[in-house]
């Protein structure tokens, strides 16, 4: 039997929402990663976790045409969609946007499995769900001085760095043909919120499955 967050009792009422918003980061970020069978059984956990019926129609979506080949073709190398923040910012070094994350992260011991950068989006959407989760904790147990230093690290963080990337990569996605990226990006882009600076839009190409396998790790 698997337990589901409505199948517990919270003295402090906010601790379920912190929970199903984490959650919906959560999810968000996976739909981002590279599919594999682990991929496949997190995202069908995650969506049942929330309530929210176009994320939930996102991850359905993904569970049926998800592909190694295409996930390739879209974010790999001389794809058409960078998955990375670094590649949204007009003038910015590579040096200084990783020793910010690094610091965020390092802070709140935030320690991805994966082996995406550090400012790859399900990395930064992950980040995003770590800190509602710190939060939600804090809040279980009455520190409401740490759920308020989370609460504000998050909102910091979804608008210095995840939307720089998220607005401009649903752009981008939107005419990709691939349902599933294209709502996921959508939803992400309306979390995360207009991008405090003027972000760039790389040169929109059709994604193209040859139907060839790449190797992901289950993360």
């Amino acid at each position: 039997m698997t337990l589901q967050i409505s199948d517990f009792r919270f003295q402090n009422a906010r601790v379920p929402d912190l929970l199903r918003d984490a959650a919906r980061w959560r999810l968000l970020g996976r739909l981002f990663e590279c599919p594999s069978e682990q991929w496949r059984r997190d995202i069908a956990t995650l969506a049942a976790e929330i309530d929210d019926a176009e994320l939930d129609a996102a991850a359905e979506a993904a569970s049926v045409t998800a592909t190694e080949g295409l996930y390739h073709s879209v974010f790999g190398p001389g794809g058409p969609a960078p998955p990375r923040e670094v590649s949204y910012h007009d003038s910015i070094e590579l040096g200084s946007l990783m020793s910010e994350l690094a610091g965020y992260y390092g802070a709140f011991g935030y320690r991805p499995t994966t082996n995406e950068a550090p400012d790859h989006v399900s990395v930064e959407a992950g980040f995003l769900s770590y800190l509602h989760f710190k939060e939600a904790f804090a809040e279980a147990a009455g520190e409401a001085e740490h759920a308020a230093t989370a609460a504000q690290a998050a909102d910091r963080f979804r608008a210095d760095h995840l939307a720089v990337l998220a607005s401009p990569l649903a752009v981008v996605l939107a005419d990709s043909g691939i349902d599933y990226l294209v709502e996921a990006s959508r939803l992400l882009a309306a979390r995360a919120g207009d991008p405090p600076r003027r972000a760039l839009l790389p040169m929109i190409q059709p994604p193209v499955d040859d139907g060839s396998e790449f190797p992901c790790c289950d993360t």
